[in-house]
């Protein structure tokens, strides 16, 4: 087996390493100061130091690097893991500055895959360019959405349009005003076939019985770094029939096709993370002496760090084996490696946290250091494209199959 990296990988990497020292990590404390000093703080996308990142980024061709194909880098799966682990490390700064941050990245994969000509000049290119943002709502108050048959939203055809009523929360990105258009899902056909009900559609965000009720907190954080989670309203909102994407009753494998890429761009991601996370739990436990030594010289926190060694390993091992069945067989070939990284990436790199705040005391509680932030943001990943039961009960389910059939 060949681990290494190919020539192309090699280089983007190198540059977007370098492109992370030299910018992304140094403007970090610029960001917040810019960000705090915003007139509307959701509008995070605004701050002036990541329109220059972002200018750098371009010019280094470190730009849509998560999409393949003519519309981003042309980028395989296996290529593009090892950086999006990279961008991880900053992770309220890198992804966006790259133009690489999710809904947006979702949302361009299903208007790259599934839309007319006519949305994606609209839509898709004002995405790719970075001038305005998205939102993908799918997830409801009212229903229990880990089972996506059962959103309950309307989409209702009425002449020459449609027309939407429902309530969805937990919207990633919609408290941002820079998020001009909402992908929706809801039922256009009640009656139809169980994954045959649902449709999705795009919804301008000035369109009239959309109202943003209100912004969600994580463990108590806003999240307005990244635009904020929002439970919204529709209420009669009528679209053009032209909105529809792909045909009706396409929405839940639309959804499947989104949610696959997804996962593995959050998995890869969090790899970063708890790299990040062991780098400052080193540098504390060498700095800080207790009982007359280091912490460094304790060992429970040297099984610590040693364990979060062994397990990121594994996990890029898993990941990076998931990502080449996705180039090699197909996101449904790699059906069973991509519920098992959404199973073990959030839980692995929340424990990894889980140390690193113990190893920091007090101050991994604080915001003096990005710990508890990231804590509270990979808890959410245990619910984010499916909670870990329902990958859990899938995978067990395929495994039982596959044995019964060796049997």
């Amino acid at each position: 087996m060949d681990f290494a990296l190919d020539a192309r990988t090699e280089e983007l990497r190198a540059d977007l390493l370098d492109f992370m020292a030299s910018h992304v990590h140094p403007a970090e404390p610029l960001f917040a100061d810019q960000l705090g000093r915003l007139a509307n703080r959701w509008a995070w996308d605004s701050v002036p130091v990541l329109a220059e990142l972002r200018a750098e980024a371009r010019r280094r061709g470190l730009w849509n690097l998560f999409l393949p194909g003519e519309h981003g880098a042309g980028l395989t799966n296996l290529q593009y893991a090892p950086l999006a682990e990279i961008t991880g490390r900053s992770m309220h700064l890198a992804p966006a500055a790259l133009n690489c941050a999710a809904p947006d990245t979702g949302n361009m994969e299903v208007l790259a895959m599934f839309g007319t000509e006519a949305q994606r000049k609209e839509w898709l290119e004002p995405l790719l360019s970075g001038e305005i943002r998205s939102s993908f709502a799918m997830t409801e108050p009212d229903v229990a959405s880990s089972d996506a048959t059962t959103i309950s939203t309307r989409i209702e055809r009425d002449g020459d349009g449609y027309v939407l009523n429902g309530r969805k929360w937990w919207i990633t990105g919609a408290m941002n005003p820079n998020a001009r258009v909402f992908i929706v899902m809801g039922r256009t056909d009640p009656e139809a076939d169980r994954h045959r009900q649902q449709s999705m559609i795009l919804v301008p965000r000035d369109t009239p019985g959309l109202e943003i009720k209100r912004g969600m907190e994580v463990f108590g954080y806003d999240d307005h770094e990244h635009g904020g989670h929002a439970e919204l309203s529709l209420t009669d909102v009528r679209v053009p029939a032209s909105n529809l994407i792909g045909g009706e009753g396409d929405g839940f494998a639309i959804a499947q096709a989104r949610l696959g890429p997804g996962r593995i761009h959050h998995c890869m991601r969090s790899i970063g993370v708890a790299e990040r996370a062991v780098e400052l739990m080193c540098a504390r436990a060498e700095q800080r002496v207790a009982f007359g030594k280091p912490l460094a010289d304790q060992g429970v926190v040297r099984d610590w760090i040693a364990q979060s060694r062994v397990r990121i390993e594994q996990l890029r091992l898993l990941v990076l084996k998931a990502a080449w069945l996705m180039d090699t067989v197909g996101n449904k070939g790699a059906h069973t490696e991509i519920q098992a990284i959404k199973i073990a990436t959030p839980a692995t790199v929340q424990w990894i946290l889980d140390k690193a705040i113990q190893v920091h005391g007090a101050g991994g509680l604080s915001q003096d250091f990005p710990l508890a932030g990231a804590y509270a943001a990979i808890r959410t990943l245990r619910f984010a494209d499916g909670p870990d039961e329902v990958h859990k009960n899938a995978l067990a389910r395929a495994e039982l199959r596959r044995r019964r059939h060796v049997r």
